[in-house]
């Protein structure tokens, strides 16, 4: 069973930069695929941007140009570095995978960004 762990959600200005870390219980280059979403109050979770393990790369239109998703080998970790975050960016952020037929969602980590 994959456990997925957030980290480094906060506060931040608009126009600041946050990156969020999702560390994983297994080897994530064994993973297909690799995503974050986030979901806001009163909204769906929605994709924001996923890696696959040929490192193609995929990004929500509202957050191209802006975010970037990574993987590191060495600590098994997936990353999301956020820059010029908006106000509209505010939400709860989730790691995810998809293995042997059954989607893992890490526990979420609060992005905040005020105005």
């Amino acid at each position: 069973q994959v456990q997925l762990v957030e980290s480094g959600g906060g506060l931040v200005q608009a126009g600041g930069s946050l990156r969020l870390s999702c560390a994983a219980s297994e080897n994530i280059f064994t993973f297909n695929v690799m995503g974050w979403y986030r979901q806001a109050p009163a909204k769906q979770r929605e994709r924001v941007a996923y890696i696959t393990s040929a490192e193609t790369t995929n990004y929500a239109d509202s957050v191209e140009g802006r975010f970037a998703i990574s993987r590191d080998k060495a600590k098994n970790t997936l990353y999301l570095e956020m820059n010029n975050l908006k106000p509209q960016d505010t939400a709860v952020y989730y790691c995810q995978t998809y293995q042997l037929g059954r989607n893992y969602w890490g526990q979420g980590t609060q992005v905040t960004v005020s105005s």
